[in-house]
C-alpha cells in the first residue's frame, strides 16, 4: 500500500484509509474484523467524527485490541465554540479508548460566519491549540464542502490538513489542492465516490490517486470485502487510459452538478423523508435504469416524494444549496 506525507505532520499515511460512517452500520467486532484486514492490506488512516453516532465508539473497541499505535486516528466535531468543543474532544478520547488524537478537525464548517466564531478568542480553535500544547492532540484540521472557504484556510494557514469533497463529477477545488500541496498542507478527500452518485468506483478512486497532491481518499466502508476490492484499485495505481478518462466524463456530464451526495445535513426532514435516499432510488431508476429493482424497494418506503410539504427547512441545511424542493418534485414524477 502506497504511503504519501500528510502535509507538514510528519505522517505517512496510507493513500487510501477507512472512512468511519458506515461503521454505524454494522457493530463493534465488524468494526474490528474490518480494522485488522486493512492492517493487513497496509491501511493505516481512519476517518471519523462525534457526530457518526457509535462509529468511534466501535473504533476504539478495535483500537484496544489491535493496538491504537498502529493507527492514525482522525475525528471531527461540529462544534464552534470553546466549552462545546472540549465537551466532544472529551467524549471523543473516551469513545475512541485513547489518551490522544493524531488529526482533530473541525467539521464541515458552512460559513464564513462560523469560521470566524471558531477562531475567535473564545472559539474552539484556541481550545484544541491548547490541547495540542499538552499532547492531546498532534495535529488540526479543518472541512467544508465551500471552496470559497476552503481557499480561505489555506491562506490563512492555521491547519495542518483539509478535508473536501474531490471526484470526477466534482472538481472545482483543484487549483485550491494545488495551492495547498505547495504550503505543505496535507488534503484529505471525502466523497470520492459523490455520496453514492458514481457508479464507476475503480475509475473513480484511480482518478483522485492521480493527484499527487492528495494525501489519502477515505472512502466508507462496513465489509472487509470493500476494504480489499479499494486497495486491489490502488495497488499498484494504474493511471487511467484515454477511453478511460472518456468512460468517466461521460458518467460526469450524465450526472451533472445538481446531484445529491448523500451526506445526509438536510435531515431530519420535518414529515420524516429520507431524502437522500429518494434521490438514490431516482438515480437508479432514471440512470441505470434498475426500474424494477427501484419499484420493489420504493413500494415499502414509509414515506414517498409525494409526502414533501416543500417547507424548505432541509435547502437551509444542504452544504451545496441544491433545490431540494425541485427536485423532491422531479423524483416524485419519476417514482410515484
Amino acid at each position: 500500500m502506497e504511503k504519501r506525507p500528510l502535509g507538514q505532520t510528519g505522517l505517512m499515511v496510507s493513500s487510501i484509509g477507512l472512512g468511519g460512517i458506515p461503521f454505524q452500520r454494522i457493530d463493534a467486532e465488524g468494526t474490528r474484523d474490518i480494522l485488522a484486514r486493512a492492517l493487513e492490506l497496509g491501511i493505516n488512516f481512519i476517518d471519523t467524527a462525534r457526530g457518526y453516532t457509535v462509529s468511534e465508539q466501535y473504533i476504539g473497541h478495535g483500537l484496544k485490541q489491535l493496538g491504537r499505535e498502529r493507527f492514525i486516528v482522525a475525528t471531527k466535531s461540529m462544534k464552534r465554540d470553546r466549552q462545546g468543543i472540549l465537551e466532544e474532544l472529551a467524549i471523543s478520547l473516551s469513545e475512541l479508548d485513547t489518551d490522544y488524537i493524531d488529526l482533530y478537525q473541525f467539521h464541515n464548517v458552512a460559513n464564513f460566519s462560523e469560521y470566524e466564531t471558531l477562531m475567535s478568542p473564545e472559539g474552539g480553535y484556541q481550545a484544541i491549540r491548547e490541547k495540542q500544547a499538552e499532547g492531546v492532540i498532534r495535529h488540526i484540521g479543518i472541512s467544508t464542502h465551500s471552496v470559497d472557504l476552503l481557499t480561505r484556510f489555506v491562506a490563512d494557514g492555521h491547519f495542518s490538513t483539509i478535508q473536501f469533497p474531490y471526484n470526477p463529477m466534482e472538481r472545482q477545488a483543484e487549483e485550491v489542492f494545488r495551492q495547498a500541496h505547495e504550503k505543505n498542507i496535507g488534503i484529505i478527500v471525502m466523497k470520492p465516490f459523490a455520496g453514492g452518485a458514481i457508479m464507476n468506483k475503480e475509475l473513480s478512486l484511480r482518478t483522485i490517486l492521480e493527484n499527487d497532491a492528495v494525501s489519502v481518499v477515505i472512502p466508507g466502508v462496513d465489509s472487509i470485502e470493500q476494504v480489499e476490492q479499494n486497495i486491489a484499485i490502488a495497488s499498484p495505481l494504474i493511471p487511467l487510459s484515454d477511453d478511460e478518462r472518456s468512460i468517466m466524463q461521460s458518467e460526469a456530464d450524465e450526472l451533472g452538478s445538481h446531484f445529491c451526495r448523500r451526506c445526509r445535513y438536510c435531515l431530519p426532514c420535518a414529515v420524516e423523508i429520507d431524502i437522500p435516499m429518494i434521490f438514490l432510488m431516482e438515480g437508479y431508476y432514471t440512470r441505470y435504469h434498475l426500474t424494477e429493482w427501484v419499484d420493489e424497494r420504493y413500494a415499502g418506503f414509509a414515506k414517498k416524494a409525494k409526502d414533501c410539504i416543500e417547507c424548505g427547512i432541509c435547502e437551509s441545511r444542504c452544504p451545496y444549496h441544491l433545490p431540494i424542493r425541485e427536485m423532491m418534485k422531479r423524483a416524485s414524477a419519476v417514482l410515484d
